[in-house]
């Protein structure tokens, strides 16, 4: 069962959101990136409230994607994107981005904290940071 609400439409933007992200770190690099945008979705704090649609949370300004301002962003979704893209809709979670709503690729390690949100790890180039459960318990 779908832990957001999201259209066949709104799944390929998720999609095309996950691939150009994080193509280069392969499938589970491109589900941790969803399970960040999903508990965007979600989480009605910090930096995110309000913002209860796919489209809202890929295109927020500021705050949203870097992704979206490149071209890349912009082709086409492939079945194989959208079916991750739902599989996380539906409510997969990857560690370590089970409950960030962050993440960003350092030129060296992760900092043990991010705009003063915890890392909880790293996959590959990419380090992810939560809230706690007090700040945001809806991503919990």
């Amino acid at each position: 069962m779908a832990v957001i609400k999201a259209n066949s439409e709104q799944v390929k933007v998720l999609a095309r959101l996950m691939r150009a992200e994080a193509e280069g770190e392969g499938d589970l690099g491109m589900l941790m990136v969803g399970n960040v945008g999903v508990n965007r979705v979600k989480s009605d704090c910090l930096d995110f409230k309000n913002i209860r649609t796919i489209p809202q949370m890929v295109y927020q300004r500021p705050g949203g994607f870097e992704a979206t301002i490149k071209g890349y962003f912009y082709q086409k979704a492939r079945e194989s994107e959208i079916r991750l893209a739902q599989r996380i809709i539906n409510g997969e979670r990857q560690h370590p981005a089970t409950n960030a709503l962050w993440f960003f690729r350092p030129s060296g390690g992760c900092p043990g904290t991010w705009y003063d949100q915890r890392n909880t790890g790293r996959f590959k180039a990419h380090c992810f940071f939560a809230p706690t459960g007090a700040d945001c318990p809806k991503v919990y």
